[in-house]
């Protein structure tokens, strides 16, 4: 049991002293992010039924660093604001599929054609969503017009407000990112970085390509396994990673990194509620669907290229560890810990505490 625990820690450790500084760079870029995309001209952009501003959804939602917990108010805010059906969809499904802080953890845990690869399938994903549910007829328990209009406006306002200048969002984006932000994502990523070093402790090397042979097997476990899994983009790519180094396939590990994002039970239900039944249906299978098929041709990729992932991979299991990844390491849990201690000291004095 002692050396069970020494390896899984080793393992553990490893992981996430090679995703470290990318998930600081990260959550960086998306402070950076907020400070320069203001909430009305998102609104803006994406009202109406139309096939561009379904684009301009999933094109909007592919930086955005919001979890499948996060993005869930934030896609009903824009809702609420006059985004149409299908935007808003669109919005809903590209967003924690992809995002600034999960593309960098990609890049240090995978390779560069999945780098490229997983926030383009995101904008297919959410794109083909979108469209799909944009050509289905509004439905009585779905989020109407009539629904947008009698919505309270939880910070009204009187007048315009001037908008404040850049070095103060520059300052209140980092204050979100490393704050609030990081508390959401921080545990999420954590877990997915101990389920990794769980994975490739007790996972015998090759079980997929030897369990698993057959590629459509393979793509199907995933999905099965994604859809109800309750996890955000950060935090399942070093379990994507370690399925990897065990022989899964490039393509299975994408339809794992497209569909655990995108779906759990609390985002089909919240679905179901504020865009209709048949929605959820459609939101559902073009995910399944889309994650499929975009699986199977980056396996075709990869073995027309003659790219071998775990080549590239492999790193991440070295035995020894970088100065600079175990120091950025140490200021990450710093700063997670801090997010936690922060929340949970506004929370008391919120109740008086």
């Amino acid at each position: 049991m002692i050396d069970f625990l020494q390896q899984l820690t080793l393992e553990s450790w490893h992981i996430f002293t090679d995703a470290a500084p990318y998930v600081i760079f990260g959550f960086l870029a998306a402070g950076l992010l907020r400070a320069v995309l203001p909430d009305e001209a998102i609104a803006r952009h994406l009202g109406g039924r139309s096939t561009i501003a379904v684009v301009k959804a999933s094109l909007l939602g592919i930086p955005l660093p919001l979890c499948s917990c996060g993005v869930i108010p934030a896609a009903i805010g824009l809702r609420r604001q006059g985004a149409g059906r299908g935007p808003s969809a669109a919005f809903l499904v590209s967003t924690p599929e992809s995002g600034v802080d999960s593309i960098a953890i990609t890049w240090a845990l995978l390779d560069p054609v999945m780098t490229v690869v997983r926030p383009l399938a995101a904008f297919i994903t959410g794109t083909v969503t979108g469209i799909l549910i944009n050509h289905l007829p509004e439905e009585v328990n779905g989020l109407t017009d009539l629904d947008r209009a009698d919505q309270p406006n939880c910070c009204p306002t009187s007048g315009k407000e001037a908008r404040p200048s850049l070095a103060r969002r520059i300052k209140d984006g980092l204050a979100y990112a490393f704050g609030e932000l990081l508390k959401d994502i921080g545990s999420w990523l954590i877990l997915g970085v101990v389920i990794a070093g769980l994975v490739a402790t007790l996972v015998p090397d090759g079980l997929f390509e030897t369990v698993f042979a057959n590629e459509t097997a393979s793509l199907l476990l995933m999905l099965l396994v994604g859809i109800p899994l309750y996890i955000c983009a950060s935090a399942s790519t070093p379990i994507a990673a370690a399925l990897v180094l065990k022989g899964l396939s490039p393509g299975a590990a994408l339809v794992f990194l497209l569909a655990g994002p995108a779906t759990n039970a609390a985002t089909l239900t919240v679905v179901a509620r504020f865009w209709g039944r048949r929605a959820t249906l459609v939101y559902l299978a073009s995910i399944a669907g889309c994650s499929l098929v975009l699986g199977w041709l980056v396996n075709r990729f990869y073995a027309w290229a003659d790219i071998d992932i775990s080549r590239w991979v492999q790193p991440s299991s070295a035995e020894t560890v970088s100065h600079w990844g175990a120091l950025s390491a140490l200021v990450l849990l710093s700063l997670i810990l801090r997010a936690h201690w922060a929340a949970k000291r506004t929370a008391s004095s919120c109740c008086g505490g």
